[in-house]
């Protein structure tokens, strides 16, 4: 059987549409099954009907024509309860509905399996025999489930390629189709979509010996300068945007191209007989084998670089003519993998917006996104991308989404929020210098997150007072070694400088779960329960006790440096980060630099720390909740992953009873407690988060006004009665309404987060 199923998705696998694609199904199941009738009901989003879409066995009149309710017949009973239905004698059964014109009355047995994906019923498949021949068993039941699992993604797929073409199941026009994937970097698009594709197809060159070894030699050597050429006129494009920490990261490509690097290998292949080109695929091929068998996320983000330069060097070696795109005023780029090069090609001020099928925040595109200020959506998996071109499209980059085929509604929607989010922050310009204090007087300090310089200004300008957390592993992910001593103190300076007198909390080194190094590989099975944070830098001293040097030395004059730990599980972890620091500082001094022992904070992140709060805050000055980390382990998601994203939630009761436990230990002892994470920047958890007791709030530039907007116009009293009320609801998502009803009757409703309220017609989740 598992043959015959491999077989079956191949087959449909390869079919052109969904019509195709059913009449496979109907057509090799029914054989499989040995049984004289196959069908196939989808159901319609439009009508909320299932149609008769393919039959082998049946009246082909009726395909098209025979519909049900959900109410209706055994067809939909299997789709309400979402589990097969086995019958011997289907007309005897109360729900069993006669359609004369499918001529279904000849047959008695009855197998009909819902069409489930992602939780969403999409059909069901059905299976009949004629009268008295036979009743179907339990393996054939199980391998009709185990079919109809194995192909609800490729009719998901096959349905969605069709709704992007404008038409429903009925052949009726429909729009506003919507994907989810996970959001990269935040904020609203809407424009026209260039579908980048990749210059060359490595995969379709051939094995072909050469007897001119110095011909081909001499022809690889022309296309690596060319690629080299234009890497440098990309980099050289995108410099007015981006800070020289950022610009580095082409450095990587350029370093691929080294000599001693892929093009050796290339040269070796092709001194040994093999065409360039072939020679080139060889090695490529054998580089990207290496990096997607990695079990490190970093590292698997490596190949898409390899393959990108490959096929690049492959279009040079192929001189064949190169397609100019022409890009639109409103450019949002989709492709399969976008790698930074793509972005340099639109022409400047034109790109608006970012799609891809692959990647995931720790990306190179993610991190460049996030300093252009470039709204992104990441992970679109099952996109059908190609389908795309050309098209208009909403990128939704707070909530993880894109919209394809947008109505005049839709897009006045989502105009209305790009147009509200600029009016609101030209609005909000006069906080910036305001203090964030609640009507009866409650003051909470509004940082900001950050780990590239382009934000300064953008947090500056939005009234941050101070950085709350810094995240340092950003230099460190753009070099390919350890930066030195003095690389980290030239980096930290800018960012102590940026902000003195205000405090910087730098997060030492955090690497390892989502964020590695490509030349410090970290490869696991679990890797965020594995080899990650302090547990890194306490097993590597030598990279710890430089990077403290470096900030010690970087806030000589400025003394605002605060030293935070991440990813802390006990107490002996703290207690030898502090001896180390305590070591440096005394080292520091001696060799004549006047500094101040900076104050030293525990990052609550996992939940054996949530239980330790006491003890850890008794160690150290202050304390400061990684919320998004937090979450994602009490809850036990990954919020990366697209397939099970919507578990992640922040207002989860789990998450905010711990919230609520962490600020009071860490008061009980006397210590302050921050938090910095995405609940921080939104407006109705920020509420929340101030009547729990947190003393400071961390977040995106780009949230910190709304944030003290909100703020600033409640008193104490009402946010603890929101907190109160919503401490006693047990679903994250009632919790989320009544935050946000409660804002709305304060009149904030214009501050929640666009995708809030669903204005679609035609949904379908990818």
């Amino acid at each position: 059987m598992l043959s015959t199923l491999r077989s079956i998705v191949q087959e449909v696998n390869s079919a052109r549409d969904l019509s195709e694609a059913l009449n496979i199904i109907v057509c090799r199941v029914r054989a499989a099954m040995a049984t004289e009738v196959c069908s196939v009901y989808l159901l319609d989003p439009e009508t909320n009907r299932y149609i008769l879409m393919a039959t082998e066995g049946l009246y082909k009149e009726a395909v098209g024509r025979v519909t049900l309710a959900h109410s209706e017949g055994l067809i939909g009973l299997v789709g309400s309860r979402e589990e097969p239905i086995n019958l011997e004698d289907a007309p005897s059964h109360p729900r069993y509905r006669y359609f004369p014109e499918t001529g279904e009355e000849r047959f008695r047995s009855f197998l009909g399996v819902p069409i489930i994906h992602h939780r969403n019923v999409l059909g069901v498949l059905v299976v009949q025999q004629r009268e008295s021949s036979r009743c179907f068993d339990e393996g054939e039941e199980a391998f009709m489930v185990t079919v109809s699992a194995q192909l609800a993604g490729v009719i998901a797929h096959s349905e969605a390629t069709g709704a992007i073409s404008g038409l429903s199941l009925t052949g009726q026009e429909t729009g506003d189709v919507s994907f989810n994937g996970v959001a990269g970097a935040p904020g609203v698009a809407i424009g026209q979509s260039v579908v980048v594709y990749p210059p060359a197809d490595l995969d379709a060159v051939p094995e072909k010996p050469t007897d001119n070894i110095e011909q081909e030699l001499k022809i690889f050597s022309g296309a690596v300068t060319a690629v080299r050429e234009d890497i440098e006129q990309v980099a050289e494009r995108l410099a007015p945007q981006l800070r020289p920490e950022e610009l580095a990261l082409f450095d990587v490509y350029l370093r691929m191209l080294d000599d001693n690097a892929l093009p050796g290998e290339v040269v070796n292949s092709i001194r040994g007989g093999i065409w360039a080109q072939g020679a080139l695929r060889q090695v490529v091929q054998q580089y990207v084998r290496h990096f997607e068998l990695m079990g490190d996320l970093y590292l698997r983000e490596r190949a898409v670089d390899i393959r990108d330069l490959g096929r690049r060097l492959l279009s040079h070696l192929q001189e064949g003519e190169h397609e100019s795109v022409v890009y639109p005023e409103r450019t949002v780029l989709l492709s399969d993998e976008l790698t930074p090069a793509m972005l340099g090609e639109v022409p400047h001020g034109q790109l608006v917006g970012l799609v891809s099928v692959r990647g995931s925040g720790n990306s190179h595109v993610a991190i460049l996104a996030r300093a252009m200020g470039v709204p992104t959506v990441m992970g679109m998996v099952d996109t059908p991308i190609n389908q795309l071109d050309g098209k208009e499209v909403i990128v939704d980059g707070f909530e993880g989404k894109i919209f394809a085929s947008p109505s005049d509604e839709l897009r006045a929607y989502y105009q209305e929020i790009c147009e509200e989010e600029a009016e609101l922050f030209r609005g909000l310009e006069e906080l910036r210098d305001k203090p964030c204090e609640t009507t009866d007087g409650h003051r909470v300090s509004l940082l900001v997150n950050t780990g590239l310089m382009t934000d300064v200004v953008r947090s500056l300008n939005h009234g941050a007072e101070g950085i709350g957390l810094y995240r340092t592993e950003v230099p460190f992910m753009i070099k390919e070694r350890f930066p030195s001593e003095q690389e980290q103190r030239g980096y930290y300076r800018e960012q102590l400088e940026a902000f003195a007198p205000s405090p910087v909390t730098m997060r030492t080194l955090d690497i390892g779960g989502d964020k590695s190094l490509s030349y410090f590989p970290i490869s696991e099975e679990n890797p965020f329960l594995g080899w990650r944070g302090i547990r890194v830098t306490l097993d590597h001293p030598e990279i710890f006790l430089v990077q403290v040097r470096a900030m010690l030395k970087a806030s000589e004059g400025l003394n605002n440096l605060q030293i935070m730990l991440p990813m802390v599980s006990n107490i002996s972890e703290v207690e030898e980060s502090l001896h180390l620091i305590y070591r440096v500082y005394h080292e520091v001094r001696e060799e004549g630099f006047s500094i101040r022992m900076p104050k030293v904070g525990v990052m609550v992140e996992v939940p054996a720390a949530v239980y330790q709060v006491r003890e850890l805050a008794e160690r150290v000055d202050f304390l400061s909740v990684g919320s998004n980390d937090l979450t994602q382990y009490l809850l036990a998601v990954d919020r990366n992953n697209p397939r099970v994203a919507q578990l992640y939630h922040s207002y989860h009761p789990a998450v905010l009873q711990a919230l609520v436990r962490i600020a009071h230990d860490a008061h009980a002892v006397g210590k302050p407690v921050s938090i910095c994470g995405e609940l921080a920047g939104d407006p109705g958890g920020a509420l929340l988060l101030m009547a729990m007791g947190y003393d400071a709030l961390s977040m995106n530039a780009a949230s910190l006004p709304k944030v003290k907007s909100v703020l600033r116009s409640v008193s104490r009293a009402f946010a603890d009665q929101l907190l109160e009320d919503t401490l006693l609801l047990d679903s994250p998502h009632v919790i989320k309404s009544c935050v946000d009803l409660a804002l709305r009757s304060a009149g904030f409703g214009r501050y929640l987060r666009p995708g809030r309220a669903s204005t679609s017609t035609y949904s379908k989740s990818s």
